[in-house]
């Protein structure tokens, strides 16, 4: 996890909410890691983070077993394409039946692959690589889409 970690807070423009004990966070977001473009250091009112490191189950979110310990997930909103390209499926039609608990293998969201979420229990060798180019691109995606709302400066 700390080198995807590494990888991640390299980004320029990156927000990192990495809740702890104590924190105003909910405690079931305690350890967890969520990501966001925020050059402004201001979560973005109207956007998700474009990733998410998850340490535990969250109520609905099981399949991935991950209430043992060492056992942790990378989640990235990839978008329909890349879905697609990385799954053989489309991210609104289940098809294949999948093992959401099988580590270091880029598998759809258990939850949220209809909106283009792809998860990787524990990424490793198999998939580090990979990870990090996923991270990069929907880094960037999320930059376009904050540029896009974004009101133009004036010229002058």
């Amino acid at each position: 996890m700390e080198r995807l970690l590494q990888t991640i807070r390299a980004f320029d423009g990156l927000l990192e909410l990495a809740p702890t004990e104590g924190s105003a966070s909910p405690e079931i977001a305690w350890g967890d890691h969520f990501f966001y473009y925020a050059p402004d250091g201001e979560v973005p009112a109207r956007e998700q983070p474009y990733a998410t490191i998850v340490t535990k189950n969250y109520p609905g979110d099981t399949m991935s077993d991950l209430d043992h310990p060492g056992r942790w997930r990378l989640n990235i909103r990839v978008g329909t394409e890349a879905f697609a390209e990385l799954t053989g499926e489309h991210p609104r039609t289940a098809v294949a039946s999948w093992d959401y608990a099988a580590a270091d293998r880029v598998l759809p969201h258990p939850v949220y692959r209809a909106q283009g979420w792809v998860s990787i229990v524990n990424p490793a060798a198999s998939t580090h690589a990979l990870a990090a180019r996923l991270l990069r691109q929907a880094h960037e995606a999320a930059q376009r889409r904050a540029e896009r709302r974004s009101p133009p400066t004036p010229r002058g």
